[in-house]
């Protein structure tokens, strides 16, 4: 956009393995020549975001949609102390594809959402390196341990506080505000099938079709409950919600009834919002069918978008 025409954001939100939905998202919005002026993301879209502003976005896309079971075990470190996993290797892979890319490098403004985890305030991060932003903004409690910055200072998951960053875009400059909501529809929807343990979809566990890599996923889910000591779990409708589903249910009903409240208070310009209930937080191997979520939602809303930016 020239600099007298009203800059355009996009406010990309948290939803963990949701989040591919964004590439589709930024890609289709590319597509219709639309390009934002400013991009800020919360967890997983801090992650896009970042890869969008870098222009790297389709070696992300390609990296995203070759994954399987076994990739995403191994960046999957087990620590079971201040969360599931410790989340090194992630770290690793991020700063493999963000590379030493900081703030300063990027040509157009950008910022992740974090939370600090001893006072409850909302951090924005736009300074430093992107990759330590995206690890921070991406610290999913319960699951990730949470990121400790070179101050000492412990973050968690921006979902905590602003899952939808709109308040953020438009504290960037943004005078128009797309932003994309990855939580609609999800409070309960993992509950439908009490086998299922709530990080992933239980679709792999009755599934007798599946390929080795969706099978080694779903002996590796009932070795973690027997970790756990809920194994019976998997096989018996009639015991309480686990320790995964517990926290998998806290997820998913924190991050709705925040976003409802904040977007209440700081609505966006305009609204999207894929249909992703159906996947799980930990189902990163099903890029594909998010991006092309991702990528539906921006045209079914084509007109808006065009009558917003006439």
């Amino acid at each position: 956009m020239n600099s007298d025409l009203p800059k355009l954001g996009i406010a990309l939100g948290s939803g963990s393995a949701r989040g591919w939905a964004h590439i589709g998202v930024l890609q289709q919005l590319r597509e219709m020549k639309i390009e934002p002026d400013v991009v800020v993301g919360c967890s997983m879209g801090a992650m896009v975001g970042a890869s969008y502003v870098a222009n790297n976005l389709d070696e992300l896309e390609q990296w995203a949609t070759e994954l399987t079971w076994r990739d995403v075990f191994g960046l999957l470190d087990v620590h079971l102390s201040g969360g599931l996993f410790e989340g090194r290797k992630l770290f690793e892979f991020i700063q493999s594809h963000m590379g030493s890319l900081t703030f300063a490098d990027l040509q157009k403004p950008f910022a992740a959402v974090a939370t600090d985890i001893e006072t409850g305030r909302e951090i924005w991060l736009r300074d430093g390196p992107i990759a330590t932003a995206i690890r921070a903004s991406a610290s999913l409690p319960g699951v990730l341990t949470p990121y400790q910055t070179a101050k000492g200072r412990y973050l968690l998951d921006g979902g905590l506080v602003n899952p939808v960053p709109i308040s953020l875009c438009k504290a960037m400059g943004a005078d128009i505000v797309i932003a994309v909501n990855l939580n609609a529809e999800i409070v309960g929807k993992h509950l439908r099938n009490p086998r299922k343990l709530g990080l992933w979809t239980d679709e792999f566990i009755k599934d007798e079709t599946v390929d080795d890599d969706t099978q080694e996923q779903s002996e590796w889910l009932v070795k973690l409950s027997q970790v756990f000591g809920f194994e019976d779990q998997v096989t018996d409708d009639n015991n309480p919600p686990g320790m995964l589903e517990v926290v998998a249910s806290a997820i998913n009903i924190m991050q709705d009834r925040v976003t409802r409240s904040r977007m209440a208070g700081d609505p966006a310009d305009l609204l999207l919002s894929p249909k992703l209930a159906h996947l799980g937080l930990m189902e990163f191997n099903r890029a594909s069918e998010a991006i092309e979520m991702g990528r539906q939602v921006v045209r079914d809303a084509e007109s808006q978008l065009h009558g917003l930016l006439a």
